[in-house]
């Protein structure tokens, strides 16, 4: 009797092991962060009332000198205002123009032409640009067009005192103790279908996942797009899940996985 007593118990703490692991994400099964990448119009038009319309928050990576920023200041700011993450994307977007399929990338902004010195210099003065619009000093970095390295150096190790975490471009997605916050791997948009996109909120949802989701152009504004009607059946279908899903900013769930990190 006592031997089927304990086995009993043992099976039904493996039973609480497993519940509890299901459930990491705030007590959700697992997290999703929108982010929206180069601070183009179509953010503030297209993307921004769909999000409000459901009380989604996300992160908007901002280049600080781009078009859409220099002509309607006061609407990134309120933006920021009603919750939304306002995320260093450098100040003039540099890539590294050596890499295949970069003949796009001008000369004065070529990332292999640069000093690590410099990007940190642009980086830092993008993210005091930032702070005059939301007051917050805590945010965090997304690499522009995934690159990382200023030749041959990483230069996020200089600037890991300015940011939380880092958002890279792999097109995976991870476990909370399997995230590297300096290196956040996320799905790119471009031109996927609602069905394609809500394959990656399954997946998070059965494997306990973060789940990071990049858009460019939202209804145009970029090659990398997603229709109107995709974007919003994708956030519909999340929100339809919301009870299991964890759903902020980069900066919020980035900071809860470096409390649960620094706990094991």
């Amino acid at each position: 009797m006592k031997f089927f007593l304990s086995a009993a118990l043992y099976i039904c703490s493996l039973h609480g092991i497993a519940q509890t692991n299901s459930r990491v994400w705030a007590s959700k099964k697992c997290a999703v962060v929108l982010t929206y990448d180069d601070a183009i119009a179509q953010h503030l038009d297209n993307a921004l009332p769909v999000l409000d319309s459901l009380g989604f928050k996300a992160t908007f990576y901002i280049t600080a000198f781009s078009d859409a920023v220099q002509q309607r200041l006061n609407d990134w700011k309120q933006l920021a205002a009603n919750g939304h993450e306002l995320g260093n994307h450098t100040l003039y977007h540099p890539c590294d123009a050596s890499q295949p399929g970069r003949s796009w990338v001008s000369a004065e902004n070529d990332l292999s032409r640069y000093t690590v010195k410099r990007l940190e210099n642009e980086i830092r003065m993008t993210n005091l640009f930032l702070q005059s619009l939301d007051g917050k000093t805590t945010r965090t970095f997304a690499y522009t067009c995934g690159d990382t390295k200023v030749q041959d150096s990483l230069f996020i190790n200089g600037l890991k005192k300015e940011f939380i975490a880092a958002r890279a471009v792999t097109n995976e997605q991870h476990a909370i103790d399997k995230v590297d916050l300096y290196n956040v791997d996320c799905y790119v948009v471009n031109n996927h279908t609602y069905e394609q996109m809500k394959a990656w909120v399954d997946k998070a949802l059965e494997s306990n996942n973060l789940l990071v989701i990049l858009f460019h152009g939202v209804g145009g504004g970029n090659g990398l797009n997603v229709s109107l009607e995709a974007h919003r059946k994708l956030l519909s279908y999340i929100n339809q899940h919301k009870k299991d899903i964890y759903i902020a900013p980069m900066v919020e769930i980035a900071s809860y996985i470096r409390q649960w990190q620094s706990r094991r």
